[in-house]
C-alpha cells in the first residue's frame, strides 16, 4: 500500500510539474483562483504561489520572488523535510527533522505567515506596484 501511495504521489508531482511548466497560471483560467483575493482584493500568504512555481520552473527566481517570496523562502525547508520523509520510506525507520518538531516552530511559522500577510498588503512600494 505504501508503494502505491508513493507511486501515486510521484505521478501527481510529475503531472503538476508538467502542467505548471507548460501553462502559465496568469494566462489560463483553469487554475484555481484565490477566493480570499476575489472577495477582498487583498493578497493572502498563498497568493502568487502558482505563478511563482511557473517562474521557478522556467529559471526565473527573481520573478518567483516577486510573485510570492514566502513560497520561495520555504522551498529549502520543504526540500529538507522531503529528504527526511524519503529517508524514512527507504530505511523503513522513522526519521524526523528536529526543527519541525520543536515546540516553538508552529509559533514562528504563524508569526512569519501573519507578518508576510500584512507586509505584502501595504499600499506602498515595493509591495504595491
Amino acid at each position: 500500500m505504501k508503494k502505491l501511495y508513493f507511486a501515486l504521489t510521484a505521478l501527481a508531482v510529475v503531472f503538476l510539474l508538467w502542467l505548471y511548466y507548460n501553462y502559465n497560471p496568469a494566462k489560463y483560467s483553469f487554475f484555481l483562483q484565490c477566493p480570499f483575493h476575489k472577495l477582498t482584493g487583498l493578497d493572502c500568504p498563498g497568493c502568487g504561489s502558482q505563478r511563482a512555481v511557473f517562474c521557478l520552473l522556467h529559471g526565473d527566481v527573481k520573478g518567483a520572488i516577486h510573485q510570492n517570496l514566502l513560497l520561495v523562502a520555504s522551498l529549502p525547508f520543504l526540500a529538507i523535510q522531503a529528504g527526511y520523509r524519503t529517508k524514512s520510506w527507504l530505511t523503513k525507520k522513522d526519521h524526523k527533522w528536529p526543527l519541525l518538531y520543536h515546540k516553538v516552530t508552529p509559533v514562528v511559522v504563524g508569526v512569519i505567515t501573519v507578518a508576510y500577510f500584512i507586509i505584502r498588503n501595504l499600499p506602498t512600494y515595493p509591495f504595491k506596484h
